[in-house]
């Protein structure tokens, strides 16, 4: 294949791209740039939110004077997977679900909401400090993921509303 070729199959995804308005999230004029330091989450109210909360202000920086509130409601529960001959459960799955609204502070419009999900396993075979352990560990990754996921569904937000 040519020289010639190799840059025209290269340039087309790019082209494509730019036609469908794609622009980097930390560009100029970005949404990650417009929420750095710019967004107020709502205070936590248990551990599983203050996990959330924390994660969320990790990726996006604390506010001094915020643009943006975030609203946040954490719901999880804990299903019993593997049952052994005992009844004794040995897995644990711990399902986490965020409702999230973004609103702008001065216009009082929500700018963005959605919800998302995730889910994380635990063993409980181990002595209950191992379990409680891992179950500690679960709650902490799945506030991560959920963080992950909220934080990414804001970049992917139209600000401009």
């Amino acid at each position: 294949m040519s020289l010639l070729n190799r840059r025209f199959l290269f340039a087309v995804p790019l082209l494509a791209l730019a036609a469908c308005g794609f622009q980097p999230v930390y560009g100029p004029g970005g949404s990650g740039t417009a929420l750095q330091n710019a967004v107020q989450v709502d205070a936590p109210d248990d551990a599983f939110s203050y996990t959330l909360v924390r994660e969320i202000e990790t990726r996006l920086g604390r506010a001094a004077s915020p643009r943006y509130a975030l609203a946040l409601t954490v719901d999880t529960s804990q299903e019993g997977l593997a049952i052994d001959s005992e009844d004794n459960t040995t897995r644990y799955n711990l399902v986490g679900d965020v409702d999230f609204a973004l609103r702008n502070i001065s216009t009082g419009q929500v700018v963005t909401s959605g919800n998302v999900e995730n889910f994380t396993g635990y063993s409980a075979t181990g002595s209950t400090v191992a379990t409680l352990a891992a179950e500690r560990d679960a709650q902490k990754r799945l506030m991560v993921m959920l963080a992950e996921q909220l934080v990414t569904r804001l970049y992917a937000a139209d600000l401009t509303r």
